[in-house]
């Protein structure tokens, strides 16, 4: 999608609230005495435009920072940690550095954040995920600037997508449990929808066991803590809800690393009698006694790929605008080969 040629000013917000460029520059530094009603008219302009107010003061007002504005859902997800590296070795070639923004998958927070950083007048953004709210995406919109979100290629982007087809990968995933001949299929992940990713894989995943007459039998889902204690607590809970379950796929490989090990501890065979797979090719996950079936996400190549079209975008060089990478599968030792 074309990027506009300038940013919103001012003078859009006051043409659009129909009260004088004092007066929003008043409301927007939230100072002097205005009427709720004047007030309440601009801030709505403002946010219907996605105008964000620039901090950057006197002769730097027109221009911008050598910034380049990350916005992640979380830090303690081992997944962001390598997408930032990606992001960091390209851009230390560069004048741009990257600041980083978390979200906690929360789209108010996010809209907060976008705000917040925007106001700095970056070089770029780079922003996880293609689900955003519409004042999110009026903002990006109006912005100006180069902007690439990442993780996930199924939707439209606001401008530039890095990422891989979250749908494809749970097809994958299905196609390879189906064909080693499990039948009894859990599935256990984070809360739905606000994990986006993890939803579309799970689109995927139950589309394809659905053509060959296969439903999931039981699911399981969490909200915060520990992901390995929670793979524990939850992969119990299923096989005591449903004792005859033979194969549980896990939306991150951290739960799954936590189910894999409870399994193990009640001396249950894997991948006989339950088979599991998680996603994201955690390394970290190397050192357990037995290998995870996973699915790489790319994560390095992300950030890499998305910091290359900022710095190019930067310098005024074209680059594409949607980049789909292609993860493989690792069955490790417990999905049991066709």
């Amino acid at each position: 999608m074309t990027q506009k040629n300038r940013s919103l000013t001012l003078r859009d917000v006051s043409e659009a609230s129909g009260v004088s460029e004092m007066t929003v520059s008043r409301v927007l530094r939230n100072r002097g005495d205005v009427s709720p009603a004047t007030r309440d008219k601009v801030l709505t302009a403002a946010k219907e435009l996605g105008y964000v107010p620039n901090k950057i003061a006197g002769a730097l007002a027109s221009q911008r920072v050598n910034l380049v504005a990350v916005i992640i859902p979380s830090l303690s997800n081992m997944v962001f940690p390598e997408v930032l590296s990606g992001i960091s070795q390209v851009l230390e070639d560069t004048e741009l550095q990257p600041v980083v923004g978390v979200t906690d998958y929360l789209p108010e927070k996010e809209e907060k954040v976008l705000y917040e950083m925007l106001s700095w007048r970056p070089s770029g953004v780079i922003i996880a995920g293609l689900e955003h709210t519409e004042a999110s995406r009026a903002m990006l919109n109006a912005s100006g600037i180069p902007v690439v979100e990442i993780m996930d290629t199924d939707g439209e982007p606001v401008d530039a997508m890095v990422g891989i087809s979250h749908r494809r990968a749970g097809r994958e995933m299905a196609a390879s449990i189906l064909e080693a001949g499990y039948k009894k299929i859990a599935f256990l992940g984070t809360k739905m929808p606000l994990d986006h990713r993890a939803r579309k894989r799970f689109e995927g995943f139950t589309e394809v066991l659905a053509k060959s007459g296969v439903e999931v039998v039981d699911r399981e889902f969490y909200s915060g803590g520990s992901a390995l204690a929670k793979g524990r607590e939850m992969t119990e809970a299923v096989l005591e809800r449903s004792p005859d379950v033979d194969f549980i796929y896990y939306s991150n490989d951290m739960i799954g690393a936590g189910g894999l090990l409870y399994l193990l501890e009640k001396g249950i065979d894997v991948p006989g009698q339950v088979g599991l797979a998680g996603f994201n090719g955690v390394e970290l996950l190397q050192g357990l006694p037995r290998q995870l079936a996973t699915m790489d996400a790319c994560r390095r190549e992300i950030g890499t790929k998305a910091a290359e079209i900022i710095a190019a975008r930067v310098e005024g060089k074209e680059r594409d605008a949607s980049v789909t990478l292609a993860p493989t599968i690792s069955f490790g030792d417990t999905l049991r080969r066709s």
